[in-house]
């Protein structure tokens, strides 16, 4: 039996630390959807918050705390709709070309804010501009188009050929509205059209329900401010932004309180600090059961009832807490951003737009369907991220592969579908109900599936310019073959080797596609500079001593990518320490090998030049383009076709270290 020998000072002290990390705190009690959104509106209050008297100007996109009565008539006076002459419509029954009737012009003209001064009496007709107050005698407004001037005796005179009806082109007063009538009800949300049905009124003001203040904080030891250094080991708050803006989408106020450490003291001081001057406190970070995890900790000494919910069956967005502490909400949210915004939309959100006075916004939907298998957790609900794109009878849904730790899935997706607590998974080729996320996408003009580039952003983005929308979907090369034989894209990106000839790319081809040459980049060997062990070598010697060497830890790349196959050729069968290590871009190799997570990897050569590493290159490689053939004459596949031959996007492409393939 071994013996651990006792640790004292800073040996014990570390070693409690990783006790306590490892120790399992369970949730409170992880319940479905239905019963934690029950639990915690149970004992929150869902009515409008109380009015406030805002000017028109700061008042859109309010909603109305009262009925708005109209004071006034508008418009407020009998008004003249043309430019022309009040009449007596008797005055003219029966005119005709062959019958026209003669008005003497009385001695004034209306123009708009003027007041009449001269009656319309029986045999005469007053000049009057359009929105001019109708005088007194007329009843009707003949155009000026309409008349004909006789200049000769004593005053001058119209002749009219046709005859009007009482009320033409006159707009009476009240007729649009009414003094005393519901101008707009409460509830109702200020939009521009209803900001000028006030002014109309003589409305400088109006009452509106007060927006719900909501605290916003950041937890965690990691978190920089966005403007500041970033740390080694740290990342920018960015859930603090998202929430800020997505407080201001459901119509709340959020009050930044920024982002904290882990320190138990700091951070309930700024909890209470919250509740005591914000309706509502939503908290990112700290729920879940790591050795940082303090804010849910800290939620049942604040008040009563406290936690509601710790611990939601869904994914992304487990470690949900749901407090109230009096009668504030208190939501702790996960750190991860997609759970967190997720969980936001689902919980919070719907409270934040109750309590400013707003309607529950209608989910919108569409049915599509879903290529790929996509595996889920039994007993978590399941929401996953996807791209829509058109399949010609239907929409499809891609699984846009970016996990709950992913800044930008939420913003890059079009929706997301839900899988089954009791579903091992969702098969290829299944229908789907997507939930549409924000305003109803662009349909893209063009879709690029396959392996992503650099360089491909900026054919994507010439294409922009010349406005065509173009989705690009990262599937991999393989997945880009895949979904370029389904159909499911324009163009396929892929820079894939075939082992028996050593030529990129032609042995992909299958009738109905065609290769369109992209750009060369070279691949090669990434190691921190002035590493020793390879500094000076080839990279045939480098990748040798690599393998001699079992402190020497790789990065690999995933299976499908064409670097991987490469990488595989290289190896020859041969599985170094790190080989399992799989990451999905040139980036993340370059990153690892950059932070001392690993010695060594296979990227291109811009990326390497990015993260300041070494490159010894191995061998260079085509990136090219799967065309379906019958979409080459689409308006945007000829776009693309233009763009890669474009001498300005040559040069961009020439400037990020790859070679544009030749005309």
């Amino acid at each position: 039996m071994a013996i651990i020998p006792k640790q004292s000072g800073r040996g014990a002290s570390v070693l409690d630390a990783v006790r306590h990390a490892a120790r399992q705190e369970q949730f409170l009690e992880v319940v479905s959807a239905e019963e934690a959104r029950r639990r915690f509106e149970a004992c929150i209050d869902r009515s409008p918050l109380s009015s406030e008297s805002l000017p028109l100007a700061a008042a859109l996109s309010r909603v109305l705390a009262v009925d708005v009565v109209a004071p006034v008539d508008a418009p407020p006076f009998d008004r003249s709709n043309v430019d022309g002459f009040a009449v007596r419509a008797a005055d003219v029954i029966g005119a005709s070309d062959g019958a026209p009737r003669r008005l003497t012009l009385n001695a004034e003209v209306v123009a708009c804010g003027v007041e009449p001064a001269i009656a319309v009496m029986p045999g005469t007709a007053t000049t009057i501009a359009t929105g001019g107050v109708i005088p007194r005698g007329a009843d009707a407004v003949v155009m000026i188009e309409h008349t004909e001037l006789i200049e000769h005796g004593l005053a001058p005179a119209i002749e009219l050929r046709r005859g009007v009806s009482s009320g033409q082109f006159i707009s009476y007063a009240g007729s649009d509205i009414a003094r005393g009538e519901t101008l707009l009800r409460k509830g109702t949300r200020i939009g521009s059209r209803e900001v000028g049905m006030l002014a109309a009124c003589g409305l400088a003001a109006t009452d509106v329900v007060r927006r719900p203040r909501v605290a916003v904080l950041s937890t965690g030891d990691e978190l920089v401010e966005p403007g500041r250094p970033l740390k080694p080991a740290s990342v920018y708050d960015s859930n603090g932004a998202i929430l800020a803006a997505a407080i201001i989408e459901a119509g709340g106020e959020p009050v930044p309180f920024g982002a904290f450490p882990d320190e138990e003291v700091a951070l309930e001081l700024a909890m209470r600090t919250a509740l005591d001057s914000c309706d509502m406190v939503v908290l990112s970070g700290g729920t879940s059961k790591g050795a940082g995890d303090l804010s849910h900790r800290i939620v049942p000494r604040l008040g009563q009832p406290g936690i509601l919910v710790h611990g939601v069956a869904l994914k992304p967005g487990k470690p949900l807490c749901l407090a109230v502490i009096g009668d504030k909400p208190l939501i702790v949210l996960p750190g991860f951003p997609t759970s967190a915004i997720f969980t936001f939309h689902a919980f919070v959100a719907p409270i934040i737009r109750a309590r400013a006075g707003l309607a529950p916004e209608a989910a919108r939907t569409v049915t599509a369907r879903v290529p790929v298998r996509i595996a889920s957790e039994l007993g978590r609900e399941e929401f996953v991220l996807v791209s829509l794109v058109d399949g010609g009878d239907g929409p499809i849904a891609f699984p846009t592969g970016k996990g709950s730790g992913a800044v930008t899935a939420f913003s890059q997706a079009d929706g997301f579908l839900a899988i089954d607590a009791l579903a091992a998974a969702l098969d290829a080729g299944s229908s789907a109900e997507v939930t549409l996320i924000g305003e109803a996408a662009r349909a893209p003009d063009l879709v690029i599936m396959g392996s992503h580039d650099v360089a491909l952003d900026v054919v994507v983005g010439a294409l922009a310019e010349r406005g065509y929308h173009a989705r690009a979907i990262a599937v991999g090369s393989l997945g880009g073959v895949a979904a370029a034989s389904r159909g499911e894209c324009d163009l396929a990106p892929v820079h894939l080797v075939d082992p028996a000839t050593g030529i990129y790319n032609k042995h992909l081809l299958a009738p109905g596609l065609a290769l369109v040459p992209g750009w060369r980049r070279m691949q090669g060997f990434v190691f921190r500079p002035a590493d020793a062990r390879f500094e000076g070598l080839s990279a045939a010697a480098a990748l040798k001593a690599a393998l001699a060497d079992p402190d020497v830890l790789m990065v690999n790349r995933n299976a499908g990518s064409g670097t991987r196959v490469l990488v595989d050729s290289l190896l020859a069968g041969a599985r170094p320490p790190g080989y399992a290590n799989q990451p999905r871009s040139h980036n993340a190799v370059a990153a690892a090998v950059a932070q001392n997570r690993a010695d060594w990897g296979v990227a291109i050569e811009p990326v390497a030049r990015m993260y300041g590493l070494a490159f010894l290159p191995i061998a260079p490689e085509e990136y090219d383009f799967l065309l379906l053939e019958a979409r080459r004459e689409r308006p945007a596949v000829q776009a693309f076709l233009d763009v890669l031959r474009d001498e300005v996007t040559r040069a961009r492409i020439q400037s990020l270290g790859m070679e544009p393939a030749g005309e």
